[in-house]
């Protein structure tokens, strides 16, 4: 893990943040970029703090939130130290049109919701809304000034697309990239949480996976995948070397519920 290693100032349900000292070790000199298809709260990029970056998602709101941070922290930060705590307030928030909001606001929205739902989660409705319910305890609170221009700085190396992971991945990587990917599991007949929409990344999405690590292979570049342990993944990623971890995943929310989960590290170092 890199000295004095930036905290995201996001949370994010399936954050790898446990994880990060079985990641970092990957992440070394050589390496010409870092590039993340599925960022999240960009744990490992904040972890390692590459010299340059891509990071993307599908995630709109996401992604419009991460640049107005980078470009505009302390407009950002201003605006959501102003909303008022609380169950009310996050509901009317929750409820407001996005279409209302200026984009630093719509930044500053998402944050605040981020940062008091219920376990990090990121959902919508079929409208495409988000709708995850307040969280009263355990959710930490809203980052420092210092913190959160910490974590604002460190993006200034990264170039920051709303895209899907095969198209960035096709446009972007070249011989010496490190590729970091940590997609939603799409594991069969399990319930485990699905980010965004059920329909997000699905069981036929571990085929184009498969074909983008083959593609990352073939321009020499390195990657190093975080996937449950699954038939799935056993069938979809088996060419590669893998290692077997444990993690505590805890979506439920609730201690009685939290389990240590098997994943599995994929990569072609």
């Amino acid at each position: 893990m890199a000295k004095d290693a930036i905290t995201p100032f996001l949370r994010w349900a399936g954050s790898k943040r446990k994880l990060l000292p079985r990641l970092t070790p990957y992440w070394g000199e050589g390496y010409t970029r870092y590039i993340e298809p599925f960022m999240g709260s960009a744990a490992l990029f904040y972890a390692t703090k590459p010299p340059a970056a891509v990071l993307s998602d599908i995630n709109q709101e996401l992604v419009s939130t991460f640049v107005a941070v980078r470009d505009h922290p302390r407009a950002v930060y201003n605006r959501l130290v102003k909303i008022p705590k609380g169950k009310r307030s996050y509901k009317k928030l929750r409820a407001t049109d996005l279409e209302d909001l200026h984009s630093l606001d719509r930044a500053a929205r998402f944050i605040f919701l981020n940062r008091y739902c219920f376990n990090g989660i990121y959902r919508t409705n079929s409208k495409g809304t988000f709708n995850v319910p307040y969280a009263a305890s355990r959710t930490g609170s809203i980052p420092d000034w210092e913190h959160f221009a910490i974590a604002a700085h460190g993006l200034r190396s990264a170039e920051i697309i709303c895209a899907d992971f095969v198209s960035v991945l096709q446009d972007h990587v070249q011989e010496g990239d490190f590729v970091y990917l940590d997609p939603p599991y799409a594991v069969d007949n399990r319930r485990i949480f699905r980010q965004y929409d059920p329909k997000t990344f699905g069981i036929e999405d571990l085929s184009r996976l498969s074909k983008t690590l083959e593609l990352i292979d073939r321009r020499r570049a390195k990657f190093v995948l975080s996937y449950a342990v699954s038939p799935e993944a056993k069938q979809y990623f088996s060419d590669w070397k893998r290692t077997k971890v444990f993690t505590q995943r805890n979506v439920s929310g609730f201690a009685k519920h939290r389990r240590m989960a098997a994943e599995w590290i994929v990569t072609n170092i």
